[in-house]
This record gives structure tokens, sequence and C-alpha cells, in this order.
């Protein structure tokens, strides 16, 4: 998440950006993910001890107490890092806060407007890396955060295909638990589809150089593979390869948008 906020301010060419909020920005999104993932397995102890139960809070290696101290401080770090850059910075760090927040308590329950939850918090720091960067969002970066958001979704639906066991034991919705792993597969391949429809924007539009082009030809490859794949075979074992796939192929999205800024 880091280096999706590094991404994000380069992407606008850094304009004036005084380095140090570069920093600041990266330890932004570094702790408040944190803080997000600690709470998220707090709320989720008693779905990890049947899906995830080697996981730190369900295998006992770190306890519930601890897990929302590191929350509280995790949360007033990213904040006030947020604050020293800007008010805008603070106001939209706040607001990625609420929805990470939101997802784990409440939106995690309602499946796939969980799934959207989460991937607005993934698509969130290259946002923020452009308001850090230049106090405004630009259209590249909003492009690009589209793509990610698109395609993490899918990952989310393939991650419920992997945990519809935990999941259904607790009432939790997602696609795989409402409509079975097959109809769960199309709709994570659909998203990944989407994504690689949006690819060939940024060219067409002139937006990045000629060096944006294979590494985003190894992400649309990857991703059509991941959708065809899913199709054919939406087991648990695939699907926690596809998920697992996924996160690789986002590195090669990222490096896409940094090698297209060189002209």
């Amino acid at each position: 998440m880091s280096f999706a906020v590094l991404v994000g301010a380069s992407l606008t060419g850094f304009g004036n950006l005084h380095w140090l909020n570069l920093v600041y920005g990266a330890v932004t999104a570094f702790t408040l993910t944190g803080a997000a993932m600690a709470v998220n397995d707090y709320y989720d102890f008693d779905i990890d001890k049947i899906n995830e139960p080697k996981r730190p809070l369900p295998s006992g290696a770190v306890s519930m107490r601890e897990a929302l101290v590191l929350t509280g401080v995790l949360t007033a770090i990213g904040l006030v890092f947020a604050f020293v850059i800007s008010l805008y910075c603070l106001l939209f760090a706040f607001a990625a806060w609420v929805i990470m927040v939101a997802y784990t308590t409440v939106g995690k329950r309602s499946g796939f407007a969980g799934n959207l939850l989460v991937s607005a918090c993934v698509a969130a720091p290259f946002l923020y890396g452009s308001l850090v960067a230049v106090n405004t969002i630009r259209f590249n970066i909003l492009l690009f955060a589209s793509m990610a958001f698109l395609s993490n979704t899918g990952r989310e639906i393939a991650k419920g295909i992997v945990d519809v066991q935990g999941d259904s034991a607790h009432n939790i919705r997602t696609l795989a638990v409402s409509f079975g792993d097959r109809k769960a597969a199309f709709a994570a391949a659909a998203c990944f589809v989407f994504a690689v429809c949006l690819s060939p924007l940024p060219v067409i539009f002139n937006l990045v150089s000629i060096w944006f082009v294979p590494f985003v030809l190894v992400t649309d490859v990857g991703l059509v593979w991941c959708s065809v794949s899913l199709i054919r075979n939406s087991s648990r074992d695939n699907a926690r390869q596809i998920k697992k796939i996924v996160l690789f192929l986002f590195v090669f999205g990222l490096l896409s948008f940094i090698f297209g800024t060189f002209r």
C-alpha cells in the first residue's frame, strides 16, 4: 500500500512535491492498512479458526487485546502523519479508515458489497498519492485506480470461493455462498476482463509511454488466464491459487504505470 502511494505520486510527475511528504504519505498507508488488518483479524477470530487456523489470533500467537491495542496505535500514527501533509490528506485518510472499519464490522457479512469496500481501500492509496503530490486527483491515476478496483474485486470474489465453508457457517453472504462456486467464478472472471478492457485507455489518451505496454501485457495475459482457469475449475484449491497469482500480477500493473512515465 505504501508502494501504491509512491506510484500515485509518481504518476503526477511529483510537481513541487516536498519529498518528506512522500515519506509521510507512505507511512500513512502502511499504518492504516496495518490497523485494518489487525482489527479485521480481531473480528474474524471465529471464522479464522475454521478457514485459517494458523493465523496469529486463532493460533494464540497474539492475544485479542494486543490486536486491539495495535489497531489503535497504528490508526493514531497514520492519521497524524496525514494531518502533517495537509487537511485534504487527513480527510481522505480518515475516510479510507472509515471504509476499512465499515468493511470489518458490517460490510463483510453483506458479501459482494463488502468486496467492493475492500477494493475501494485497495484503490485509495493511488488516489492518496496524487493528493500528497499535487493536492488533487489526476485523470491517469483515477484510471489506474479503477483498474486496481476491478482486479481486486475479482480477487475478493475468488477469495470467497476459498473461504466458503467458514463464511457459510457464519452467515457471510459472499457470492460463492449465495450462488455457488461456479457463478462466483464467472463474476470474478468478469471483473478481471473489465480491468483488462480498461488497460488500452492510457495509451489511447497518450497518458503513458511505450514502456507501459510490455508490463501491462503481462498483467492482461495473466488476468485473462486466471479468468479462464477459474471458470474451468472453480474449486477451492484453484481459487486459492488464482488469488495468489492476481496479487503477483498487481505488481506488474504497478510497474506498467511507473515505466509508462518514462518518455
